[in-house]
Order: structure tokens, then C-alpha cells, then sequence
């Protein structure tokens, strides 16, 4: 990455921490978006460059890119859900211990805070579009495909599904329950 680029990313990161620090410490509501801009050391019109709304700073996910390129350099070779568990597998545990707990945190927040669950709800079209492009992408298959539909969401669903039946309290928690459910959905779904 050029200069330039890392220092915006930077300047994205230090905000979304800010912001998460704040929405512990204040709660979501009670934070302004101007508190979160003093706190990253940037004016209210650089956050909104970086962030279109409040929400937006929670649900921004710097995982997912990372999770589709690890996706798609997998090996041809291998079934797309052994692909899902090797890509999740690698970012997941290349995050550090303090990246894992602003993840975690970061999870959190959006699971009780209904704002931010209605507007993540909202937003998983854009995310099982993006998932299932991946897919076809990967199998040389079309999007529109049954079973690249059905794959994508099958995925998708189960790593949702873990998320809220029981939260966990480590990423390495999340990886041990979402290795297993795309192991069970490898074996075939039927009971």
C-alpha cells in the first residue's frame, strides 16, 4: 500500500476504535458523533468521509475483505466449504489478542444495541450478494445458480446462527463452533 493509503487506513481504524472505546464507556446513544471525532484527534466532516452515519463505524466489518481474499486463493481443489473453513480459519486466527477483543466488541454492540441490528439486518443482502459472487466466482458457476444460492446461504446462515444461539467470548470460540457447523454442513444438512 502506498503512503497515502496507509494512513487512511489508519485513520479509519483509530476512529472505529475511538468510537467502540466511547460506546463502552457513554453507551451507543449517549455518544455523539463529534465526541467520537475529538476522540480519534479528527474533525466531524473527516469522520463522516470515512463513516456515512454512527452506525456505520460498528458495521463496518475490516474482516470481510480479508475473509474473500483468503476465500478465493484457496485451492481449486478443494470443496468451497473446505475453502470457507481454511479462509475463516486464517483470519480469524491471524487477528491478535487486541484485534480479537475489538471484534468481539465490536459483535457485541451490534447484537444489543437495536439500531445497529436493525441496520445489520438491512445490509445482509449487500453481504450474501457479495458472499455469493464469491462462490461463483471460485466454481466458475453463475450467481444465480441453486446450488451457489443455496451454498452462499447455508454458510452465511450457520455462522449467524452461532452468533446468536450463543455468543461466545472468544474468536477462537467462534472458529471451533463454525468449523463444526460447516463440517455438518459438508456431511449434508438432513437430521
Amino acid at each position: 500500500m502506498s503512503l497515502r493509503e496507509r494512513k487512511k487506513l489508519k485513520t479509519h481504524r483509530s476512529i472505529q476504535l475511538e468510537a467502540l472505546r466511547l460506546f463502552r464507556a457513554q453507551g451507543f446513544d449517549e455518544t455523539t458523533v463529534e465526541e467520537i471525532a475529538a476522540a480519534a484527534e479528527v474533525s466531524p466532516t473527516t469522520f463522516f468521509r470515512y463513516f456515512p452515519t454512527k452506525e456505520d463505524v460498528v458495521l463496518h466489518d475490516a474482516l470481510d475483505p480479508l475473509f474473500y481474499a483468503a476465500f478465493e486463493a484457496q485451492s481449486p481443489e478443494l470443496s468451497s466449504t473446505e475453502a470457507f473453513r481454511r479462509a475463516t480459519h486464517e483470519v480469524y486466527s491471524g487477528l491478535s489478542a487486541e484485534e480479537s477483543a475489538d471484534e468481539l466488541e465490536r459483535q457485541e454492540l451490534i447484537r444489543t444495541t437495536p439500531e445497529l441490528w436493525g441496520r445489520m439486518l438491512a445490509d445482509m443482502t449487500t453481504t450474501l450478494a457479495q458472499f455469493t459472487a464469491a462462490i461463483a466466482r471460485r466454481s466458475g458457476r453463475d450467481e444465480h445458480d441453486i446450488a451457489v444460492l443455496t451454498l452462499a446461504g447455508a454458510a452465511m446462515g450457520a455462522a449467524i446462527a452461532i452468533w446468536l444461539a450463543q455468543p461466545v467470548d472468544t474468536v477462537d470460540g467462534f472458529l471451533e463452533r463454525y468449523e463444526a457447523a460447516l463440517a455438518q454442513l459438508e456431511a449434508g444438512l438432513d437430521l
